[in-house]
């Protein structure tokens, strides 16, 4: 429809970049555009922690999984949900904060998502590539204690940034008609929009893949949401203060 709608329909992830660094002025800027975004009752739970030193950017390659361009892009970010300014906040003028509220562990973690992908759009339109790290998840207790944060602060993920080195095509998604419904949910739109989804997809990666993966979006999901995904994670969460009512 026009520039903008193309640079975010055009969206890709980069997981190979140059060796040129991202400089702090850029990073700055990028961050901004992020804290322009929307967020729930202006609580702005957001704070963002570049990783810079080599040694603990390569300790966060290995807690992702092993993803080898945590180390190597141009800049590395961690997105963290922060209640604990806030609630510092909310103390300086008397109150008393309330610790463990779902909706607050919603709203933080909301603010976080739209933070990033607002920065996201700003970093792909200045000709930057990205890769979301959500495999800081893994080991989210090892990656707060490398990173100092504080109960009411957890890592939602990283982000990679830095100049592309690949130019790979771009995965499609699920038919607007899939998630577009009007007045009502209606599940039987999935019986035929996910079939032909699927077949998309399938041919999409043995393209891409010179016939190496022959996959649909089904069995993504059947591989997913079939079986327990992360489950320390309700754990870690309530040790650091979250979800506790």
């Amino acid at each position: 429809m026009n520039s903008t709608t193309t640079l975010i329909k055009s969206h890709r992830s980069i997981r190979k970049f140059t060796d040129e660094a991202v400089s702090d002025e850029i990073i700055g800027e990028l961050i901004a555009c992020g804290q322009a975004a929307a967020t729930s009752s202006n609580v702005q739970a957001v704070t963002v922690i570049q990783v810079t030193d080599p040694d603990i950017r390569e300790q966060m390659a290995t807690l992702a999984g092993g993803q080898p361009y945590v180390a190597s892009a141009g800049a590395f970010l961690v997105y963290c949900a922060d209640l604990n300014r806030p609630s510092l906040a909310c103390q300086s003028k008397g109150g008393e904060f309330s610790p463990g509220m779902t909706e607050h562990f919603i709203i933080a973690t909301v603010d976080v998502a739209l933070a990033a992908q607002t920065t996201v759009i700003a970093a792909e339109s200045m000709g930057l590539g990205i890769c979301y790290i959500g495999g800081l998840r893994n080991k989210p207790a090892e990656v707060a204690e490398l990173l100092s944060l504080p109960d009411q602060v957890y890592p939602v993920f990283g982000l990679c940034l830095g100049y592309p080195a690949q130019d790979p095509e771009v995965k499609p998604r699920l038919p607007v008609e899939a998630v577009w419904m009007k007045d009502r949910y209606d599940s039987a739109i999935f019986d035929t929009a996910v079939p032909a989804y699927d077949a998309h997809v399938r041919e999409y990666y043995l393209t891409r893949t010179g016939g190496n993966k022959d996959s649909t979006w089904s069995d993504e999901m059947k591989a997913l949401v079939g079986k327990e995904s992360r489950p320390h994670m309700q754990g870690f969460l309530h040790d650091r203060g979250f979800m506790l009512k």
